[in-house]
């Protein structure tokens, strides 16, 4: 008997109440899922605000979304299909337009290959990831879903699997990945057909100004734009450095 899903891993985190807006990189997803990319990839070390913008982009990014926070015990492949197909059948709907296209379909979608996966004998993992890339088709309306925490995987299984589906993603539906690490996928040849989104450290590292919003109006310090300019330089951007650096400065006055 297989283990019940955890339910927790299929929550979208909720936006926090005290973060600096990233419009810039919003947009910039934004325009990229409307130019049909199917994969997007943001891969950067821990501590560079991954969750945080992807919680801040799916609150907004008006698409039905699911959602799945991996850990290590989805190495285990027949456990990882088993949470990919949870989460495609709780797609968050925010659209009520499109309720009566998606709802209906996403409550049972993968329970073929669901029903293959927890059978005696086993079908090839070709034969069920066809069989829910075709139940997936049947959904008309464009989603998104997103795998977060991709560098726990260390199953080439798992890896080889996530190919398969990436290299057959029906058009309605784009895959979003947060990494600490780049996953082992053909990205050369989805960067080469337009196809592949990426931000990376570079792009996530705090600008001069969202700096001082998150030193000054986030972390309520009262920093001069030199001190500012300084812990910016020092830290390169990097968010969790900037923390660090203002938890330690609150309460004192040098």
């Amino acid at each position: 008997m297989s283990a019940p899903v955890l339910a927790t891993k299929l929550y979208i985190p909720p936006p926090r109440p005290k973060i600096v807006p990233r419009p810039r990189l919003i947009e910039r997803l934004d325009a990229m899922l409307n130019a049909g990319s199917c994969l997007t990839l943001i891969s950067a070390p821990a501590g560079f605000g991954k969750t945080t913008l992807l919680s801040e982009w799916m609150a907004n990014c008006g698409r039905p979304v699911a959602w799945l926070s991996l850990d290590e015990g989805d190495n285990d492949l027949t456990r990882f299909l088993i949470y990919i197909i949870a989460a495609l059948q709780t797609l968050a709907l925010s659209d009520v337009r499109l309720r009566t296209t998606v709802e209906g379909i996403a409550a049972n979608i993968g329970a073929e290959a669901l029903a293959a996966l927890q059978s005696s004998q086993l079908p090839s993992t070709e034969s069920i990831l066809a069989t829910l890339l075709n139940e997936i088709n049947t959904i008309s309306d464009s989603f998104i879903l997103v795998l977060d925490d991709y560098h726990v995987i260390d199953s080439q299984l798992v890896d080889r699997a996530l190919a398969f589906l990436v290299e057959h993603l029906p058009s309605q539906m784009h895959l979003v990945i947060s990494s600490r690490e780049d996953p082992p996928l053909p990205l050369a040849r989805l960067r080469a057909r337009g196809q592949l989104t990426e931000l990376r450290a570079a792009d996530l590292c705090f600008t001069s100004a969202e700096a001082a919003d998150f030193l000054n109006q986030v972390m309520r310090l009262s920093l001069s734009a030199e001190n500012i300019t300084a812990l910016e330089t020092r830290t390169e951007g990097w968010i969790a450095g900037l923390q660090l650096a203002a938890i330690s400065m609150q309460g004192r006055s040098d």
